[in-house]
């Protein structure tokens, strides 16, 4: 009986399925790499805001603590946007008269909010309190970044899942004591890992069981 293949087609199958399983492994490392990627998480982009409002300037040089601007961040599920009182305590005096400004007195005066872009924006499937984080020794920086240098602020992490499960399987490699929450300078070198452990047990982190469910974010 005549061969109905030829010997070469051994060869070419063993170097298709070579070449299909690089490709496979190609596309999949491209997939995750373009899933990570700014284009896809808005990580690092800066966003056009009514008023250019530098927390490099405000909170870099002047030392404006968070919680002047974001008052609710320790009680309340949302950090909390300041009213435009807020703003005006200082510039109802500081800059009175700035062109730059006048969107923030046409607000003050006509009692209408800003409407700023949301820079941090989770999905609506997704249930975050940024007073637990904050009560569980979580610092600004360690999710924004350093705020502080940013005269514009963008998203410095990809806010998705698998950044939030890197925190909540250890914890303890992020977290630091309550009086340093807004201190933008502290590093997470500042704990060796012993104190790392016992500031865990001190702030009362549950279990990495619990912590990892899906009902935790997912509710």
């Amino acid at each position: 009986m005549a061969q109905f293949f030829n010997k070469s087609a051994n060869n070419i199958a063993r170097i298709s399925m070579v070449a299909a399983a690089v490709l496979a492994g190609v596309g999949g490392f491209a997939f995750t790499q373009f899933s990570r990627s700014s284009y896809l998480t808005g990580r690092y982009v800066e966003k056009q805001q009514p008023v250019q409002f530098s927390h490099k300037h405000h909170v870099g040089d002047d030392g404006i603590d968070c919680r002047y601007c974001h008052q609710t961040v320790e009680t309340t599920a949302t950090a909390g946007m300041p009213s435009t009182q807020t703003c005006m305590n200082c510039h109802s005096q500081l800059w009175a008269d700035s062109p730059y400004l006048e969107p923030v007195r046409a607000s003050f005066r006509d009692n209408k909010p800003i409407e700023w872009e949301r820079v941090h924006d989770l999905p609506e499937y997704t249930y975050f309190n940024h007073s637990i984080h904050v009560a569980k020794g979580v610092g600004c920086s360690t999710c924004h970044g350093q705020i502080d240098n940013m005269p514009a602020v963008y998203q410095e992490n990809t806010l998705q899942m698998e950044w939030c499960i890197a925190c909540h399987r250890a914890p303890e490699k992020f977290i630091r004591p309550k009086k340093e929450i807004f201190n933008m300078a502290w590093q997470d070198g500042d704990l060796d890992e012993k104190e790392r452990k016992q500031l865990k047990d001190d702030l009362k982190i549950r279990s990495k069981e619990m912590m990892t469910s899906c009902s935790t974010c997912h509710r």
